[in-house]
């Protein structure tokens, strides 16, 4: 799959990252690119599900990279790009509205594929969930709250909670391992 027009080099990541920064040559940065568009396709077909989405979404991550590139310190530049996509496909869920978080806030699922009895899996667990959440700290919760429940991207949570993006990156990590932690040990109990 070769959706951008590249020009063979044997400069690494990094050469390419800063011949892009200084010269803007959209050629450099499709050359890198081009280097993981296939990871990047695996990536959103694997989230979005449909192959016509991904690779509308491969297209748009490139598309935003143009800009990206210059605004961020990138020591790695694969693995940063990945975060990039995945961030870019969750955000494509978050915004599509017949998509919800299942008790697990990375695994997302279409309600319309829910049988009866998963249906009511599914709310006992959710209401485990609220429970959960209700334990977290403030911090973590209102952290949490924002960006899984309300849809709100990193920028967007720290500016409400007048926090540092990073800050706010911790929150929600830390928040959504307590809420696992609390949901699997309630789980365990209930099951017993």
């Amino acid at each position: 799959m070769n959706f951008i027009k590249t020009i063979p080099s044997s400069l690494t990541d990094s050469e390419l990252m800063m011949a892009y920064r200084s010269d803007k040559d959209l050629n450099t940065l499709s050359t890198l690119y081009d280097r993981y568009i296939e990871l990047i396709y695996g990536l959103c077909l694997k989230y979005l599900k449909n192959e016509e989405d991904a690779k509308d979404a491969v297209i748009n991550i490139y598309e935003e990279l143009i800009a990206k590139v210059h605004k961020h310190e990138i020591t790695y530049f694969r693995s940063w790009l990945y975060q990039v996509a995945k961030n870019h496909c969750l955000m494509i869920l978050r915004k599509n509205k017949h998509y919800t978080i299942e008790f697990n806030p990375d695994f997302m699922q279409s309600p319309s594929d829910l049988h009866q009895g998963e249906a009511e899996l599914k709310e006992s667990q959710l209401s485990l969930m609220e429970d959960c959440i209700q334990k977290l700290t403030d911090h973590q919760k209102t952290a949490v709250e924002l960006f899984y429940l309300k849809g709100k991207c990193y920028k967007e949570v720290a500016e409400i909670i007048n926090s540092e993006v990073n800050m706010v990156k911790s929150q929600i990590q830390n928040g959504r391992r307590n809420l696992k932690i609390c949901m699997e040990n309630n789980q365990h109990q209930l099951n017993n």
